[in-house]
């Protein structure tokens, strides 16, 4: 396993600098071998490449770990019924994947990467079909828009109620969206960002930095009333329930949403455990979520949060990157941490993290991006 990981992960550092060449083969190379598959996929096909390679990436990341390799894809098959892919357009991803990575390489290819791939994309594909045929649930879910509030320009956090049996989802993971109304076929992942209630409400924090496709039509068009669909949780960074440590949260914009999901789910039974969330944005403006956190300090004696600014000097608080003020805070070596926010932030709490020894297996996180 050692050496089909290394194999891997060597022929990968071939083609990364290249994603884009990389995704546009491969889907080029799909669709001439399989018209139909294209019906599958949204009319623009922008982004559509970056979440193959986000899958391929994880999926590589994961092989050392047989347990969360299969779990993962065994997530990922249960997640892909909402294209209602069939046994042969897993053959057929196969070969183009194939074609695509030996292309992007070039010269550098060998046989032994191309065996790797071959076994790893059997694997693969087998544990995704294992998952997906395993689950009894439907391929997504049609919820309703009950509220949507706007923080500036670019955030929105909205409220939407399952209307079928409910979500069968856990504090801390995430799910993909569909607005069917505006974007047909264009999906994308967002946090849960409330823990599951009787009532099958689920809670999204949403930010477009730009024009946006999804994130976008959520921020700006979608209202009260407009059906999503919404497909199977996937996601890893849970609460250990028979764990006794501590709990340290960091959280950077938007990622507060899985933080403050873990947090309600905490509330729930907690009583021995110690939790410390770390709240990290560029304004104050956009900790819109700060107030309601504080509410939960007032009312839990065991939770505590510590708001940070990076780019506002006058505000009333931790300044800095929220990286760097989680280790004026530490040592954190005996908690369990959960992280999430932008690739760039994680990246740089899971250094200080490791820089104060803190074991990897206790580290969850989620991060907008690639890592």
């Amino acid at each position: 396993m050692e050496n089909f990981a290394r194999l891997l992960k060597e022929s990968w550092a071939l083609v990364e600098g290249d994603r884009r060449r990389l995704s546009d083969y491969f889907y080029a190379r799909a669709f001439l071998l399989d018209p139909d598959l294209r019906r599958l996929f949204p009319v623009q096909m922008a982004g559509q490449g970056d979440r193959l390679l986000d899958a391929i990436v994880t999926a590589i990341h994961t092989v050392g770990d047989p347990e969360s390799f299969d779990e993962y894809l065994r997530a990922l098959g249960r997640d892909h019924r909402k294209y209602h892919v069939t046994p042969e357009s897993y053959t057929t991803m196969g070969v183009a994947l194939l074609d695509a990575l030996r292309s992007t390489a070039g010269d550098g290819w060998n046989l032994e990467f191309d065996q790797a791939w071959r076994d790893a994309y059997t694997a693969m594909a087998q544990k995704m079909q294992d998952g997906a045929a395993a689950d009894g649930n439907p391929p997504f879910w049609h919820a309703e828009v009950l509220t949507h509030e706007r923080y500036g320009s670019d955030t929105a956090v909205l409220t939407a109620q399952v209307l079928q049996h409910p979500l069968p989802y856990r504090a801390g993971q995430y799910v993909s969206v569909e607005v069917p109304r505006y974007l047909p076929r264009v999906w994308r992942t967002y946090s849960v960002a409330n823990a599951p209630n009787d009532d099958n409400i689920l809670e999204f924090h949403v930010r477009t930095p730009g024009a946006g496709w999804l994130s976008g039509a959520l921020v700006r068009r979608v209202r009260p009333g407009d059906l999503l669909r919404v497909a199977a949780p996937m996601g890893a960074m849970t609460l250990d329930r028979s764990s006794e440590r501590d709990i340290l949260c960091v959280a950077g914009g938007v990622g507060l949403a899985p933080v403050k999901a873990l947090v309600e789910e905490l509330t729930s039974y907690n009583r021995t455990r110690w939790a410390h969330v770390f709240y990290g944005a560029r304004r104050a403006v956009d900790l819109w979520a700060l107030d309601e956190l504080r509410e939960l300090v007032a009312a839990y004696p065991w939770l505590s949060v510590t708001p940070a600014c990076s780019d506002e000097p006058d505000f009333d608080g931790e300044r800095g990157e929220i990286s760097e003020v989680v280790t004026r805070y530490g040592p954190w070596t005996s908690h369990d941490c959960f992280v999430s926010g932008s690739a760039a932030m994680v990246r740089a709490t899971l250094r200080a993290l490791a820089a104060d020894q803190v074991p990897p297996q206790h580290v969850r996180y989620d991060t907008f991006g690639d890592l």
